[in-house]
């Protein structure tokens, strides 16, 4: 079940006041991103936070899932908590602190146009 835009609406409200908050769609579900570094998804109507060792003391119990096939565990934050604006902002802020800083994306370089060979081949005369 693909998350709804709702529950990404929702999130983000209850961040926006008090952080740098964004959210980009990905592969049908979202990332959140704090000041522009990837914290979060919010998949199946789930969040999963990136785990940390400074988020989890704030957890009153632990509970890691997958946010999707194939990824590591991450930190499940159960929908009740998400009322709790301050929580859910100290938690944010704890796990975007300890994460590293995203790599600086290479800029593209564009493809050199393909030489168009002359109609006819060419003759030496």
């Amino acid at each position: 079940m693909a998350t709804s835009q709702a529950t990404v609406d929702f999130l983000l409200d209850q961040l926006r006041g008090m952080l740098d908050v964004s959210a980009r769609k990905m592969f049908g579900e979202y990332c959140l991103y704090l000041r522009g570094k990837p914290v979060a998804f919010v998949c199946d109507e789930q969040l999963f936070l990136k785990p940390t060792d400074a988020a989890r003391p704030l957890f009153e119990e632990v509970v890691e899932g997958f946010p999707y096939p194939g990824a590591k565990p991450h930190l499940l934050v159960s929908a009740d908590l998400w009322d709790d604006r301050e929580w859910l902002v100290r938690v944010m802020v704890a796990t975007a602190q300890a994460l590293p800083e995203p790599k600086p994306k290479q800029p593209k370089v564009p493809k050199a146009p393909k030489a168009h060979k002359a109609p006819g081949g060419s003759r030496s005369a």
